[in-house]
């Protein structure tokens, strides 16, 4: 569903065209953004709702494309989590860090 209410069917087609404008200028082909697409679909039937809305699939992409690239996964983030500001992109890439070197206590 988008914003203006309008109600139209899933396309892998946008998910990949939009992970694709986020991967610009990165090490990403097309069969990575095929699958990134599938996984994008595949995780959106498991919740068994029937209508998302765009914002939802947008923020579905993110996982995805955070294990693919974690450069456009920034880029991305930015837009759908609304980054207003440099302390924004530091607190995701200090999730980034976290991630890749887990505190082992």
């Amino acid at each position: 569903m988008k914003r203006s209410g309008a109600v139209e069917p899933f396309s892998r087609d946008k998910v990949i065209v939009g992970a694709r404008k986020a991967c610009q200028g990165r090490p990403v082909t097309d069969g990575d953004l095929a699958i990134l697409a599938q996984k994008v679909e595949e995780a959106l039937r498991q919740t068994g709702q029937s209508t998302f809305e765009a914002n939802e699939i947008g923020l579905a992409i993110l996982d995805p494309l955070r294990n693919l690239d974690e450069v456009a996964y920034l880029r991305f983030a930015s837009v759908y989590r609304a980054f207003e500001s440099l302390e924004d992109f530091e607190a995701a890439i200090a999730d980034l860090r976290a991630d890749r070197h887990p505190n082992e206590d």
